[in-house]
């Protein structure tokens, strides 16, 4: 059976909302940028090469995903809005739309990433060890649709 890869990045630290800041202009903190680049870097080292690359419209989600695609030379991401506050049917059908994409890199939130993991990878949306920020899932999956519990978890890493 031949397969794909997928590439969950939960967005590094941010810093907290200014007065008068909404959630989406929210920017990286320090830790952030140094956790967006330990990220990249990992993801250099262990052979990624995402074709494809889509990213959450929010600023933190923004520059992680920068700092990343700079760190492994890929495709430039395209924005998809879906990805801020989605849930794991939304992703699922974000994945659906990209079926052709060897590696797919999204770079996004909590708590639909978690839950997507753990939906694909244990087939319940609830059994998620969660993702802290600036987390990587790296996992293979089946070509075609997608199912609960078909994902096999490569890698996981965290900073």
């Amino acid at each position: 059976m031949s397969t794909r890869d997928l590439i969950l990045v939960r967005h590094a630290h941010a810093q907290n909302a200014a007065s008068g800041q909404g959630d989406l202009e929210r920017t990286l903190s320090a830790t952030g940028i140094a956790e967006a680049d330990a990220a990249g870097l990992w993801l250099k080292q262990h052979g990624a090469t995402p074709d494809r690359v889509l990213c959450s419209p929010a600023q933190r989600a923004q520059a992680t995903c920068e700092r990343l695609v700079g760190a492994l030379g890929c495709p430039r991401a395209t924005e998809d809005a879906r990805i801020y506050e989605a849930t794991p049917a939304t992703l699922l059908r974000i994945l659906d739309e990209h079926t052709d994409a060897r590696c797919l890199m999204l770079v996004g939130h909590n708590p639909g990433f978690e839950s997507l993991l753990a939906l694909l990878s244990e087939g319940a949306s609830d059994a998620g060890r969660g993702m802290p920020p600036g987390a990587v899932a790296w996992l293979s999956l089946p070509q075609g649709e997608i199912e609960p519990g078909q994902a096999q978890v490569r890698h996981f890493w965290w900073p």
